[in-house]
């Protein structure tokens, strides 16, 4: 696998999507959870989408339990939440495992062309976390798993991996980042 456009995933219905549909657009791909302290970040993730969508920008959203099981729930009703609680019109995929043997492929293959990037520790849970992992693994910052839910992935136009932020990351940040690749 060379680029993200090689995958296919399921949608929330347990449909094949080839993400080759979506080549010359630039990806911003997220691991969510509806019960999380990061969840709010639906509301600016779906202000970029607004901003950026007509301009060849998408959003793919893969919920993931596994993460103090934050994202309980069939699929289809996290998507009623997110439709009823932010408004989110991004695709909705099938629930995933991004961490352990059998974690999608589309996550393996995003993790080994991003790992880790660190917290921006001035983000008031960056602290929190950083703690509860290094408990589990005093190491945990050297591996290239997802740490938490909304771990975001961003590729170019030609479906490579450009850049991961981490949840404590700033919209600001991330929209000048995806600017500058449209």
């Amino acid at each position: 696998m060379n680029t993200i456009f090689d995958f296919t995933v399921k949608d929330r219905k347990g449909k094949p999507v080839a993400l080759k549909g979506y080549a010359g657009e630039v990806l911003l791909i997220v691991n969510t959870a509806t019960k999380c302290g990061f969840t709010p970040q639906y509301e600016e993730l779906e202000r970029l989408y607004e901003k950026y969508h007509s301009k060849g920008f998408e959003i793919l959203d893969f919920p993931c339990n596994q993460f103090g099981q934050q994202a309980p729930g069939t699929d289809e009703s996290i998507h009623q939440f997110c439709k009823l609680t932010y408004g989110t019109e991004f695709p909705r995929f099938k629930k995933i495992k991004v961490n352990g043997d059998d974690a999608d492929p589309v996550y393996k293959y995003l993790k080994e062309q991003k790992g880790f990037a660190g917290w921006d520790m001035t983000h008031p849970l960056a602290h929190i976390l950083d703690d509860m992992l290094r408990k589990e693994d005093a190491e945990y910052d050297q591996k290239p798993d997802i740490k938490w839910n909304f771990t975001k992935f961003l590729t170019d136009k030609r479906g490579l991996v450009v850049a991961r932020f981490e949840p404590t990351e700033s919209i600001e940040n991330i929209e000048k980042a995806i600017t500058e690749l449209l």
